[in-house]
């Protein structure tokens, strides 16, 4: 029995032989798989959320909503689940909008199991990475979010290589208290070192309101 946990694949095809091939095919190799026959069947199920590390294969043609179409629709949402397409009717321009897009790969039926056993294993591995990456940002947003005002600014005249002397200029404030700020900023941001401290800060720039 396939564990809940298990690697989790997705697959979209309007071929039921075909979907319940790759069911078998996945859940030989310890791997999760739920079927959906369309894009709108997939799209209710991804709203619920819960899924762990995971995966879309997903069939190019379908009818109603394009497999390539059903890509850009994900990402407009924001969902960047790793995608590794199939078809039997791929050409070159299709292959390279489905790559350019950000699909891990692109089969052609029909395939060799081992090709696609290949191609998930290393969507999953993307999808993993993203994960931790994800994980690890969320918790500098924690950290950086219990910072103060002041120390916020501290912080972020310090990342820019100026000593205590001028951030104590900058901010109209006495050195000493720029020294206790910035021992508050090392703590609660979780480092020892200046440059830990710039490589945490650089992490989640991007992602502090502006």
């Amino acid at each position: 029995m396939v564990k809940p946990t298990s690697p989790l694949v997705f697959v979209v095809d309007d071929d039921v032989h075909l979907r319940e091939a790759l069911r078998n095919l996945f859940e030989s190799v310890g791997m999760h798989v739920e079927l959906f026959g369309s894009t709108s069947e997939l799209i209710l199920r991804l709203a619920k959320g819960g899924a762990s590390e995971s995966c879309l294969v997903l069939d190019i043609r379908l009818p109603g909503v394009s497999g390539l179409d059903f890509q850009n629709q994900l990402a407009k949402i924001g969902n960047n689940i790793p995608i590794v397409f199939m078809t039997g009717h791929g050409d070159v321009p299709m292959s390279v909008r489905a790559m350019k897009a950000g699909a891990t790969d692109f089969l052609i039926k029909p395939f060799r199991d081992q090709d696609m056993l290949d191609a998930v294993s290393n969507a999953l591995a993307l999808d993993r990475s993203r994960r931790a990456s994800d994980d690890e940002i969320s918790e500098l947003m924690t950290r950086y979010e219990e910072l103060t005002m002041r120390e916020r600014q501290v912080l972020a005249l310090v990342t820019t290589g100026l000593m205590n002397k001028q951030i104590a200029g900058e901010l109209g404030v006495s050195e000493i208290t720029v020294k206790i700020h910035r021992g508050h900023v090392m703590e609660k941001m979780g480092v020892r070192t200046l440059a830990e401290l710039v490589k945490r800060y650089e992490a989640i720039l991007p992602h502090l309101k502006t």
